[in-house]
């Protein structure tokens, strides 16, 4: 399964880009994040409950950060386990100034899934796929607005 979009965000570059890395704007973000914290460097793992249709579990994820380019680009690397089955993912990230106050992300993404969870089908998995990471970036547009009102 594999898909790609973007988004208008509220922020320059750089406050968008660390935003992105931030594990707090994370946590908020990540749909059924529970809890989040860094591993290591560019290394994240996170305990998800995720509560929509067949994806419907308890996983232990780790969240790996590659090919920064700051604050132009990055890579996501996904891996997720738990009882419902397994997801791999791996989305590039590219942001783009459109003003001094404004960036537009744009991403890619392909994503792989195993155990119960692929015996759902692919069309019902890519909806799931698209409700997830479009509310995740709905999220990040809305933790965004808070910093710039905090501004």
């Amino acid at each position: 399964m594999n898909g790609e979009g973007n988004i208008q965000l509220n922020g320059n570059l750089d406050k968008v880009f660390s935003s992105l890395l931030d594990p707090e704007v994370l946590k908020n973000c990540i749909m059924g994040c529970k809890e989040l914290y860094r591993q290591e460097t560019n290394v994240y793992v996170a305990d998800l409950s995720v509560g929509v249709a067949a994806v419907k579990g308890k996983y232990d994820a780790t969240i790996r950060l590659t090919d920064l380019e700051p604050p132009h680009s990055y890579k996501l690397i996904v891996h997720g386990e738990g009882a419902p089955g397994f997801v791999d993912a791996e989305a590039a990230i590219h942001l783009v100034s459109v003003d001094d106050e404004n960036t537009e992300l744009r991403y890619t993404y392909e994503a792989a899934v195993g155990g119960k969870v692929a015996s759902i089908g692919q069309r019902m998995l890519g909806g799931v796929a698209k409700l997830i990471i479009k509310d995740f970036f709905k999220k990040i547009k809305r933790e965004l607005d808070k910093v710039n009102i905090a501004d």
